[in-house]
């Protein structure tokens, strides 16, 4: 419980390249237990275990790694001979250098570059895609150039933004959630900014340790991890792990005290951040109450007296305001 759950407009996007190559792609969705009817709506969310099963369907289905999103496919493999490739270098800035030139081999896909001016450093995508599921491989591309350098050397890298090159879409506040970092549309150019010190840093990884991150690659490297470096994750964090063993949630007042705040210095901030306590609550539970819906099955009464619903009635009408559909009619469609 706790984990952030995907919005259906990523889902749309992953299945782009295959449906645009001809593949039915409703076999795929019922495979990763994906109700075809959310795609439909969109509010609609999915738990990281759906998303991963779907993501793993697309791999097998296309033998591509950019699951059909880009104009020429990247056989399997070629990640992680990247991978391979990268781990002899002194520190990440040769890895970083040499990974682009890797990928600069293969016409067609995307083209990577590392440019350093003065203390910034950044890692961009030059091409300038036009469609929605290119747009959301060069997103991928970005994430995972990011996590994967974080593991390389075993620090996590602080974004200091990222910057994309097409007007801002519907969903923009997956962006910051997806980053961790401030987000900036209508950009020159595709790409994520660090302090250039980070491209000193040594490689600490080995072959071992690399083959084992590449049996989980590439979603667990797409999967974003709480680093909880902003309020407002802290606070969910707070909020999640209460929820786990019991109903009621701490007030605001309660979490404040925890983070060594004044309840108004917590509001303040979460404001800035673009969030308020309420809304995190709410996250917690609809995160919560998809996960349950879709990967357990305990009573849909139980379920929402655990997260904290007085009435069933209650919760179904929170759940269809989060999702736009019924949690009985989630679960039924999740095979859950």
């Amino acid at each position: 419980m706790g984990r952030r759950t995907i919005t259906v407009h990523h889902v749309r996007a992953v299945l782009a390249g295959a449906a645009r190559g001809g593949i039915d792609t409703v076999p795929l969705l019922q495979e990763a237990q994906i109700p075809p009817l959310l795609l439909g709506d969109d509010r609609a969310r999915i738990t990281p275990a759906q998303f991963a099963r779907l993501f793993r369907a697309l791999y097998r289905t296309t033998q591509d790694e950019f699951l059909g999103l880009s104009a020429v496919p990247s056989r399997p493999g070629t990640f992680a001979m990247m991978c391979h490739a990268s781990l002899g270098c002194r520190d990440l800035g040769s890895a970083v250098e040499r990974a682009a030139t890797f990928y600069g081999l293969f016409p067609g896909g995307p083209e990577l570059l590392l440019e350093v001016a003065g203390a910034e450093a950044r890692f961009t995508v030059r091409n300038d895609f036009a469609r929605d599921e290119e747009r959301f491989l060069t997103e991928c591309v970005l994430a995972i150039w990011h996590r994967l350098s974080s593991w390389l050397i075993g620090r996590r890298i602080p974004l200091a933004y990222a910057a994309f090159a097409y007007p801002p879409p519907p969903h923009e506040a997956e962006y910051e959630i997806l980053f961790d970092c401030p987000v900036r549309f209508g950009a020159d150019r595709t790409g994520a900014a660090f302090d250039a010190h980070w491209l000193t840093a040594p490689l600490v990884r080995d072959e071992a340790a690399l083959d084992a991150m590449l049996r989980r690659a590439p979603f667990d490297l797409l999967s974003r991890p709480e680093y909880g470096t902003t309020v407002a994750e802290q606070v969910r964090r707070a909020l999640a792990g209460q929820l786990r063993t019991s109903p009621r949630l701490p007030a605001l007042g309660e979490v404040a005290a925890r983070l060594a705040v004044s309840p108004a210095t917590l509001r303040r901030r979460l404001r800035q951040e673009g969030t308020s306590f309420q809304q995190l609550k709410d996250h917690v539970r609809r995160d919560a109450a998809i996960a349950g819906l879709a990967e357990g099955t305990e009573p849909i009464a139980e379920l929402a007296a655990r997260l904290g619903f007085s009435e069933d009635t209650a919760f179904h009408r929170a759940f269809r305001r989060w999702t736009g559909t019924t949690p009985g009619a989630y679960r039924i469609a999740s095979g859950g």
